[in-house]
C-alpha cells in the first residue's frame, strides 16, 4: 500500500483520519510494542521478571504473553480458564523454576500440550537455602535452614528470588536463549544477538552496583520479605526481612526483632516494597524514627513496564538509590 503524504493532514477531520494518517507518515513505534509476525514463535511466561528477559530476548522472533497479569504476583495467582487455552496454543513457556510459580506442574498437566517445550530459566544457577529467622546469607551462606516465622508459609528450601542478582540474572537470559534457539532455529542468530546486548546491559549494572556499594560492604538493610538475599550476597551485605512471603502478616517476634536490628546496625530506613507491607513498616518506621524507602523486588509492575524490557534496570537502579539512602547516603 502507498504512503499517504503528510501533506494531507490538515484536509483530514475526524480523530480516526487523523489517527490513520499519524500511522501512514510514519511515525515511530516504541520497540516495546514491535509486533512479531503472526507465524512467529509463540511463547507463554510466568510473571513479570521472566516475561522481561524473554521479550528482551525473543524481539520479533516471537510472540511472546505473560500468563499472570503484571498487575499481579506469582503468589496472588489463580488459573482461569484462559490460562490453559494460552498453554495449549503455545509451544514454549519460561518459568523462574525453584518453586517460585507452584501452580504450575497441575497446570501444565491441565492443558495437556504434548509439544509444549518447558524453559527452566534457573537451570545450574547457584541457589542459596531460605534464611532462618531472618539471619542473613553473609553469616550463613549457602546453608541456613527454611523458615516460616510459625505461620506455616515459605518458599520452600530454597529462595528463589535470583532474578534480583544481575548476573545470575545473567544466566536466566542465557537459559532462556538457549531454549528458544533449540525451540525455534530459525531464529537463532536474532536470539543469540538480542541476548547478547541484554546480557551486556546486565553486566554493566552490575559493575555499577559493586562500585556503588564498595563503601557500605558488611552492611545491613531490612526489607519487607525475604527477597534479598542473592542481591545481599552479590555485594557483601547483609539481608534482614519482616516476613517470609509478603500475604503473611507479621507476628510481634518479627516486629520486635527488626526493630532490635535496626538499633543495633542505625539503619537511617526500612525498605518496603510497591505490593505489600507498607502498613506494617509505616507504624514500625514511626516507633523507630526511621524513614520508609522502597526496594522494588519487580514481582508486579503496569502492562506498559511490562512491555519494556528496559523496565529491569529503571527498577534496579531506583532501588539501589534507596538502597543507598537506607545506609544514610
Amino acid at each position: 500500500m502507498a504512503r499517504m503524504p503528510c501533506s494531507w493532514i490538515p484536509r483530514l477531520a475526524g480523530s480516526l483520519a487523523f489517527a490513520f494518517v499519524i500511522s501512514a507518515c510514519g511515525a515511530p513505534r516504541p520497540a516495546a510494542e514491535s509486533q512479531p509476525s503472526p507465524k512467529a514463535l509463540q511463547v507463554v511466561t510466568t510473571f513479570l521478571p521472566i516475561t522481561l528477559f524473554t521479550r528482551a530476548v525473543a524481539g520479533d522472533c516471537a510472540t511472546v504473553k505473560p500468563l499472570i497479569p503484571p498487575t499481579l504476583g506469582p503468589h496472588d495467582f489463580q488459573a482461569k480458564p484462559g490460562d490453559l487455552v494460552a498453554l495449549r496454543g503455545a509451544r514454549v513457556l519460561v518459568k523462574n523454576g525453584l518453586e517460585m510459580e507452584g501452580f504450575l506442574d497441575k497446570l501444565i498437566r491441565s492443558a495437556d500440550n504434548p509439544s509444549l517445550k518447558i524453559i527452566d530459566s534457573s537451570r545450574n544457577v547457584a541457589t542459596l537455602e531460605a534464611q532462618e529467622n531472618g539471619n542473613d546469607q553473609g553469616h550463613h551462606g549457602n546453608h541456613a535452614h527454611a523458615h516460616a516465622h510459625d505461620h506455616g508459609h515459605d518458599h520452600g528450601a530454597i529462595n528463589p528470588h535470583i532474578w534480583l542478582d544481575p548476573l545470575r540474572a545473567v544466566q536466566q537470559v542465557e537459559n532462556i536463549r538457549d531454549g528458544l534457539v533449540k525451540a525455534d532455529p530459525g531464529c537463532a542468530e536474532g536470539y543469540k544477538r538480542n541476548a547478547a546486548a541484554y546480557v551486556a546491559q546486565l553486566r554493566q549494572l552490575d559493575a555499577d552496583f559493586k562500585r556503588e556499594l564498595r563503601p557500605y560492604s558488611g552492611r545491613t538493610f531490612i526489607a519487607f520479605h525475604d527477597f534479598a538475599p542473592y542481591f545481599a550476597q552479590r555485594y557483601g551485605l547483609k539481608a534482614d526481612y519482616l516476613v517470609d512471603i509478603p500475604e503473611v502478616n507479621p507476628s510481634p517476634a518479627d516486629l520486635q526483632r527488626v526493630a532490635s536490628e535496626v538499633k543495633k546496625t542505625q539503619l537511617k530506613a526500612l525498605l518496603s516494597e510497591p505490593q505489600e507491607g507498607n502498613r506494617s513498616f509505616n507504624a514500625l518506621a514511626k516507633d523507630l524514627g526511621v524513614k520508609v524507602a522502597v526496594f522494588d523486588p519487580m514481582e508486579t509492575a503496569s502492562d506498559q513496564a511490562s512491555r519494556n524490557s528496559g523496565t529491569y534496570f529503571e527498577v534496579m537502579r531506583r532501588n539501589l538509590a534507596d538502597l543507598l539512602k537506607a545506609f544514610g547516603a
